[in-house]
């Protein structure tokens, strides 16, 4: 799943700066324009004096333009440090102050293009001659012009500050609002077509069953006992869908106490044992004939933490293949890794394993995609963490999990 922070700016973002930035323009008197981080200029140049529409009949802000060129650099520089200014030909005042959505700069309002002191006939002649225009018009226009200080460029400055902040806080909304319209659109989605299937299963079974004789005890107790799978998918849904719920609000808790780390992979494993000989999938949990270790801990909720990534290994792994556990005990912190040589996870959706709904693109990814953002949680909720390594399609993945040390006690009996 995207995240909002991974908002890609396209044309109709840059078209709504427009309106705002035309009406500073108009209130400043200031020729401003809008770049993006690549360097082109989006917006503008928005014109308001008469020496910037003289500057303007010039090559001044032409693609390969000395002044194009010299914004660019100014872009640069308020991208790295917040905030840029020079002079151009050391007369024509220019300033740059980024834009950024959640933090990240991707573009910058240029703005200036006055004189900040009085000139002089030779000052405007440079200029003038620089960019292909008579010198004596410039000149003339520069005298009647007042110039715009410093102090009232800051002035310009903090008001566009504030215009984009206001703007920012506006567009990050939006984004935000339209995310989680779009996660509730997935989850409506995914919840409605994983949880029908078992449903579907169930009453199929139900209906071939009422179509028939029932005089087959063996045939009445496979069906049953199908019906009874599907029931317990079904109810580890809902199960999961609550302590998603429980997640996002925060309530979801943990009774810790001092518990055996060995025994809840032991406990674990057990659960997935069945499914892992039916597929004809090896569990190696050679690592784990050592010491006991204790941790401070919730045992169900760390169970239910170690069952989702050992049931995921099982299940993305072919027959033939091998899932591991292991457990190397530390001073401060354990690691249990679980491994498998499945089908691996491309690098591209590594970054959104642990996301609420997110499925592996793959015909056996059934579920809801809440595992493993609840076995997060889980891990956070124990002072731990948790992380996904997988050196892409087809080469397995390891999951390591990190939880404080307490002590080592005597071996397990």
């Amino acid at each position: 799943m995207s995240s909002v922070a991974d908002h890609t700016v396209v044309e109709e973002d840059w078209a709504a700066w427009e309106p705002a930035l035309a009406q500073f323009s108009a209130a400043s008197g200031l020729a401003v324009s809008v770049y993006d981080m690549e360097g082109r200029r989006r917006i503008g140049p928005f014109l308001q004096s008469m020496l910037s529409k003289m500057l303007a009949g010039s090559s001044l802000w032409q693609d390969d333009g000395d002044g194009t060129r010299f914004e660019q650099e100014l872009v640069r520089q308020a991208a790295q440090d917040g905030h840029a200014s020079g002079a151009f030909l050391d007369e024509l005042c220019v300033m740059a102050v980024p834009l950024t959505m959640f933090g990240a700069v991707y573009g910058a309002v240029v703005y200036g293009w006055n004189f900040s002191g009085f000139t002089s006939g030779m000052a405007c002649e440079r200029i003038a001659r620089r960019l292909g225009l008579p010198g004596a018009p410039l000149w003339a226009q520069a005298r009647l012009e007042s110039p715009v200080s410093r102090s009232r460029m800051d002035s310009h400055t903090g008001l566009l500050r504030t215009l984009i902040d206001s703007n920012t806080r506006q567009k990050e909304a939006i984004v935000r609002l339209n995310e989680l319209n779009r996660m509730r659109e997935l989850f409506l989605a995914t919840v409605s077509h994983e949880m029908r299937t078992p449903l579907s299963a169930i009453s199929m079974r139900l209906d071939m069953l009422l179509l028939s004789e029932l005089d087959d005890p063996v045939r009445l107790r496979r069906e049953l006992g199908a019906m009874m799978r599907h029931v317990s998918q079904e109810a580890r849904m809902v199960e999961d869908l609550i302590d998603a719920a429980q997640t996002r609000n925060g309530q979801l808790a943990i009774e810790p106490e001092d518990v055996s780390l060995l025994r809840i992979l032991h406990d674990a494993l057990s659960t997935v044992e069945p499914r892992a000989q039916a597929k004809g999938v090896a569990l190696d949990v050679s690592s784990l004939e050592q010491a006991e270790v204790l941790v401070r801990g919730d045992a169900q909720r760390l169970q239910q933490l170690f069952w989702n990534l050992l049931s995921n290994a099982v299940k993305f792994t072919q027959a033939g293949g091998r899932v591991g556990v292991g457990l190397a005990v530390g001073r401060a912190m354990h690691l249990v890794t679980v491994s498998d040589t499945g089908q691996g996870i491309a690098e591209q959706f590594l970054p959104d394993v642990f996301g609420a709904f997110n499925k592996q693109p793959s015909q056996n990814a059934e579920g809801l995609g809440l595992g493993l953002f609840i076995a997060r949680h889980i891990a956070e909720l124990h002072g731990g963490a948790i992380t996904v390594e997988s050196a892409g399609v087809g080469q397995g993945t390891v999951f390591t999990v990190s939880l404080p040390a307490l002590q080592a006690i005597s071996p397990i009996s």
